[in-house]
């Protein structure tokens, strides 16, 4: 029995992940009328499950006094596995030698059914299978819920190639509020790079900061610093809509993204629901799953 307790999350956890199941709900049984093959795909799969630490209550009039408990909660693997109709593949991925070995223990309690296990960068084993001619065939919902801004910009390009894929990407959005300091001198060459390689482009440079001109300090020898200062002209909401119009570069079609936590603040997720196929069709029937889903 392999024992890998996944201890994360609160209550934006529960409203993302009810905002995918009821979402792979309506895909699956929508695309089962037409499609060969529907399969869901999960590249940060953690173990299946999450625990739980729920705090103590105090008891009032009502309600009697509760002690703080631990629950075990499905996570997106189980909930993708549970889905019905069921998905014809399901592929799991995880980088975390604990994770895969728990997913291979899921995988094996459902023995009728097709369930890959991958263990690996995410990004490696996308870009490494992702073009392959049964997608003219198969349709797919891919969930990308990262630990951090590990989600590469080549990665979602490849997805968005293939034009057969959904997309629910969990973006960082707190993650990149702090990398990108609020002066851009602040920004180490390892930072820099790492924001490049998860928006695919150097722009945000020029769109998230704004010129102060040159600093009013003298160095040593007496000659004015040539380099320009610079600071973050955006908040978090200018943020996110520059991530929205990025990932519009290379998706037919992005819906507005659900923020979590939903009314706390800071915001510190967006939820992207990302189209790949150009259909208008296709395109139709996501906007009105996410008009439904997201607005409801």
């Amino acid at each position: 029995m392999v024992k890998a307790d996944h201890e994360f999350g609160g209550q934006h956890t529960d409203i993302k992940l009810a905002i995918v199941e009821r979402y792979l709900k309506r895909y699956s049984a929508a695309l089962h009328t037409w499609c060969d093959s529907v399969w869901y795909i999960d590249a940060f799969a953690g173990t299946g499950k999450r625990t739980v630490r729920v705090e103590a209550r105090a008891g009032d009039l009502f309600e009697r006094p509760a002690p703080e408990r631990v629950e075990q909660r499905r996570g997106s693997a189980q909930i993708a596995i549970d889905i019905d109709p069921p998905f014809d593949r399901l592929v799991f991925m995880d980088a975390k030698r604990k994770h895969f070995e728990a997913l291979c223990h899921l995988r094996d309690q459902h023995p009728d059914r097709d369930i890959t296990v991958l263990r690996g960068d995410a990004n490696t084993l996308i870009q490494g299978a992702i073009r392959w001619d049964g997608w003219k065939k198969t349709r797919a919902v891919m969930f990308l819920d990262p630990y951090g801004m590990e989600v590469e910009w080549k990665t979602l390009q490849m997805i968005a190639e293939t034009k057969a894929i959904d997309v629910w990407y969990l973006f960082p959005l707190a993650g990149l509020y702090r990398q990108a300091a609020r002066s851009f001198a602040k920004i180490d060459n390892s930072k820099e790079a790492s924001i490049t390689r998860m928006l695919g482009t150097d722009s945000w440079k020029q769109e998230l900061y704004s010129s102060l001109g040159p600093p009013p300090l003298e160095d040593l020898l007496g000659a004015l610093e040539s380099d320009e200062e610079r600071q973050r002209n955006a908040d978090v909401a200018t943020i996110e809509k520059y991530v929205q119009k990025r990932l519009k570069t290379i998706f037919p079609e992005v819906l507005d993204p659900y923020p979590l936590p939903p009314a706390e603040k800071p915001q510190r997720f967006s939820l992207f629901c990302a189209i790949s196929n150009p259909s208008p069709k296709a395109i139709a029937l996501a906007q009105q799953f996410g008009r439904d889903i997201l607005k409801g």
